[in-house]
């Protein structure tokens, strides 16, 4: 039972208010003076104080603060006669839970009650019931889905239950969910592995195949560079859209969204592929045969990612484009703040491109590092570290400084990541790439039902390391693992947030068009 204090000069008059809120179940105290108000706060624990906030002796703006000394985060609910604006902003900027204006409505008191001490839960419950009035309408959605657009229109609803539902004390909703979202990703491996042959060596209809990766640019990014004065690319690495969803928020003060959209991550949905497909406009064999010395396999030494400036260059020239031109890539948290000190070339640029890391990192951190481990147990917890990071971040400080110069913001990714939890052994050589959700090399067994294979990767346009290597990816939340200290591996790598495989998460990766407000 939630108990109530209700300070008032005439709480007599008041019983009937009082004894209506017994008879909904609380437990209400009242005194007629601050005094009394402030000693009996300090002694009894209450879930909420009604104060009013014209008494004689302390005025309930004089007891507010030492209610609040007394107990910082109790809500006070205030009442007034008065509807003069000064009060109003005294009360509110002493962090009031809310106010209401005499007459006292008992329907009005129980209302602003509800909302402090029963939001959460009444929103909860509100929520898991529509959940399940739509759980139907989302499985049938699931089986008509038949192009890349279905599936994106049906990742955004799920993601969009996923985080409405992430505060429900409610398990076996969230599980329900859960499941929905498996079988979905089930079904959107089937989608890939018919269509995605297709799709690379264009042997579909033109509007059936979805922008991806080599195409982003050409299709989708030059043309907003084109038609603004002013754009900003930020692609962050590893960015799912349940991420973006977390941090979008926070810009609507400073950015309308004009696009809000996909496209799909090329295989494997790895930085070596993916980004750089996306800078060079090219599939990876295509990059590997115009410019060999660009190019490194999974099995040699070196960076893979070193020249997305020039292949990005190399594309905007060959598509006869002049833009002037920054990029920037970022890494670590000193090059974030060395860039805002030098933001006049960003100013400057007809099109600048920013490359920010900070999620690609915090993925692979969460891999070794027990307590971040424990800090991202699942991925509301993965969302609510990439918000507190984000809010605190360069990147954030960056998106406002663009927003007060009028820029035109791009954001996207190159791939996002997914949890695993089901391991797919698999065997092969030394020089088998090492990467959980994706395999190359020459000597791999595996169970053919488990996987995508690729035994010609110039099928799909992926370079081959040697004559006789092939490529397999995992689907949904399986990861590969050797038969050697198989194990080990499971135990270390379950739970793990992966990426280079085919699921949604990894896939259908968010395009956001976003003009300065």
């Amino acid at each position: 039972m939630n108990k109530i204090l209700w300070v008032d000069d005439e709480i007599d008059l008041l019983k009937p208010h009082v004894m209506f809120l017994v008879l909904k179940g609380y437990d209400v105290d009242t005194c007629n003076n601050g005094y009394d108000a402030v000693e009996m706060v300090g002694a009894t624990a209450y879930d909420l104080v009604i104060l009013d906030e014209m008494m004689p002796g302390m005025t309930g703006l004089e007891t507010l603060p030492l209610i609040k000394a007394a107990r910082p985060s109790l809500p006070v609910i205030m009442v007034t006669k008065s509807e003069e604006e000064n009060i109003m902003d005294k009360a509110i900027g002493s962090k009031i839970a809310d106010y209401i204006i005499k007459p006292v409505n008992p329907n009005q008191v129980l209302l602003s009650i509800k909302k402090n001490l029963h939001s959460q839960q009444l929103v909860t419950e509100q929520t898991t019931a529509d959940y399940r009035s739509e759980f139907g309408r989302i499985a049938a959605q699931q089986q008509s889905a038949s192009t890349f657009a279905d599936w994106c229109n049906l990742y955004r609803r799920l993601v969009g239950w996923e985080i409405e539902l992430a505060g429900s004390s409610d398990r076996s909703i969230s599980e329900v969910l859960s499941y929905q979202k498996h079988e979905a990703n089930q079904e959107f491996s089937k989608f890939v592995r018919r269509n995605y042959y297709d799709w690379i060596n264009r042997r579909t209809a033109e509007e059936e195949i979805p922008v991806m990766s080599h195409t982003l640019m050409r299709r989708r990014i030059f043309s907003e560079v084109d038609s603004s004065s002013k754009t900003t690319l930020i692609l962050i690495d590893n960015m799912r859209y349940d991420q973006w969803r977390t941090i979008e928020p926070m810009l609507r003060g400073y950015f309308d969204v004009k696009v809000d959209d996909f496209y799909c991550a090329i295989l494997p949905t790895a930085t070596q592929y993916a980004r750089n497909a996306l800078f060079a406009g090219l599939m990876p064999l295509a990059i590997d045969r115009l410019m060999p010395e660009r190019w490194l396999n999974d099995n040699e030494d070196g960076g893979k990612n070193q020249y997305e400036e020039e292949f990005l260059r190399r594309l905007v020239s060959q598509s006869g484009k002049n833009y002037r031109m920054t990029f920037d890539k970022l890494v670590r948290p000193e090059a974030g703040r060395k860039l805002l000190d030098n933001m006049q070339r960003i100013y400057d640029a007809d099109f600048s491109v920013i490359v920010y890391n900070f999620l690609d990192i915090l993925s692979h951190a969460r891999t070794e590092t027990d307590i971040i481990r424990e800090l991202t147990d699942d991925e509301a917890a993965f969302r609510s570290l990439t918000r507190s990071w984000f809010e605190h971040s360069e990147l954030y400080t960056l998106f406002k400084m663009l927003s007060e110069r009028g820029h035109k913001v791009i954001v996207t990714s190159d791939h996002g990541t997914i949890r695993v939890d089901n391991p797919v052994r698999v065997t092969g050589d030394r020089e088998t790439s090492a990467n959980l959700r994706y395999k190359t090399g020459r000597n791999l067994a595996y169970n053919a039902r488990d996987v995508y294979e690729v035994l010609r990767p110039e099928d799909v346009q992926l370079p081959s390391g040697r004559l006789t290597s092939s490529y397999i990816f995992a689907y949904n939340r399986d990861f590969l693992v050797y038969n050697n200290d198989a194990n080990k591996h499971i135990r270390y790598y379950k739970n793990t947030f992966q990426h280079g495989g085919i699921s949604m998460e990894e896939m259908i990766v968010p395009y956001v068009v976003l003009q300065a407000k």
